[in-house]
């Protein structure tokens, strides 16, 4: 059921539809633009390398800013960060579009990054803060299944805008859907943490917290699972210029190939995980969803083995992950945010923080040294999907433990 914050708090009907609009922001940061590399590569004067590192100066600064969003929220309230931070990425989209160069693209890019982070922070803090048990996991699949919307459209509107008016179209549109957002939230978007329930931005205080969040262990397994998991479509997400236009020949307006198949699944994963909700226990939706994940990958990697990259055997096994990706999704992010019940913001932000720098990291150097061949690519992503299982199982085997010791 909704539980708000207050008597006089309403939460609106569509407030997971804004969240799941506010967490796509930061994909369509990502994605829209990467039809564009190529033209970027002559527009600007800048290698191959230089403009795969402008996703990079978006990441790093856009997982060091996630460590901050929740706790500036947990202070100043939800409503505020939100409306500030779609304000600054309006502004610094435009600055994008009308860089002179590659490094004063990264330098705005930076800027984008510390800005587009708080949707998704914060939206899942506003999701802890008025749903509870069942509720919680239906409308965290929601906002999933929604927010899945994004890395499916956003290369295709890119590339289009891309054939019809440039690669700087691109920025702009960004700035638009980041404009709209704002009007929405200011219309839309309730204070959902009261006053009283608020924690200080003090230094001690909230070098304690942190402290105490990045070294508890079953908030770490469960953070890393779901990092770890994200990474691997991840990686064929920050290679898809390279994996669909060369390794499979297709052009800058194909990128369809990827991005359908890859979030339809997404949505149909993330679907299921709403459904199951209340019937069955969220674990055990987990365990299935490894089992889809492994078996994908498996398959990714004999494929890849035995053939060269072909359509569409080399995207098919990518949509069976999706589906065990956002099956699993919601439930390892609410284990972790109920470790620190008392500081959702805080704990989302590390969330955020573990995800979006080893999606750096997969950008900037994992994206770089796989690429070259398919199957590479495959190994890689499968080695990936090999950790988050061996990070879940961490935290399963801490939970019996648990479950052991309250018995005794």
């Amino acid at each position: 059921m909704n539980r708000p914050t207050d008597a006089r708090l309403l939460v609106p009907r569509s407030l997971p539809l804004l969240i799941a609009a506010l967490s796509m922001i930061g994909p369509f940061a990502i994605d829209t633009y990467l039809p564009s590399f190529r033209e970027m590569e002559h527009s600007l004067g800048a290698t191959p390398l230089e403009v795969q590192q402008s996703l990079t100066a978006y990441l790093i600064p856009f997982a060091l800013m996630s460590l901050w969003h929740g706790s500036i929220s947990d202070a100043l309230g939800r409503r505020r960060v939100v409306l500030v931070s779609l304000v600054v990425l309006t502004l610094t989209s435009v600055c994008c579009a009308l860089a002179p160069s590659i490094r004063m693209l990264w330098l705005f890019r930076a800027f984008q990054g510390i800005a587009a982070g708080a949707g998704i922070v914060v939206g899942r803090a506003v999701v802890r803060d008025v749903y509870e048990g069942h509720d919680a996991q239906r409308a965290m699949a929601t906002v999933t299944m929604i927010f899945t919307i994004a890395p499916a459209i956003a290369p295709i509107i890119g590339g289009w805008l891309h054939e019809w008016f440039g690669w700087r179209s691109v920025f702009y549109f960004l700035a638009a859907f980041a404009a709209a957002l704002c009007v929405w939230s200011a219309i839309g978007l309730p204070e959902t943490l009261h006053p009283e329930r608020r924690h200080p931005l003090h230094p001690a205080f909230l070098a304690r917290s942190y402290w105490r969040t990045l070294t508890h262990t079953r908030f770490l397994a469960v953070a890393f699972a779901a990092a770890f998991n994200f990474a691997a479509i991840f990686l064929y997400i920050s290679s898809a210029p390279v994996f669909l236009m060369r390794h499979l020949g297709l052009s800058e307006t194909q990128f369809y190939w990827l991005f359908i198949p890859g979030p339809a699944g997404m949505m149909l994963g993330a679907a299921l995980s709403g459904r199951l909700a209340g019937r069955m226990m969220p674990k055990r939706t987990v365990v299935i969803a490894y089992a889809a994940m492994v078996l994908a990958m498996s398959i990714n990697v004999g494929f890849h083995a035995l053939h060269r990259a072909q359509l569409p055997w080399s995207i098919a096994p990518l949509f069976l992950f999706t589906i065990g990706l956002a099956l699993a999704m919601p439930s390892l992010v609410l284990f972790g945010l109920d470790e620190f019940s008392a500081q959702k913001g805080l704990a989302a932000s590390c969330q955020a923080f573990i995800t979006t720098a080893l999606n750096a990291v997969t950008a900037g150097l994992l994206s770089p040294l796989s690429n070259a061949t398919p199957l590479r690519l495959s190994i890689v992503a499968a080695a990936l999907t090999f950790a988050g299982l061996l990070c879940t199982l961490v935290y399963l085997a801490s939970d019996r433990r648990r479950a052991v010791l309250v018995t005794r």
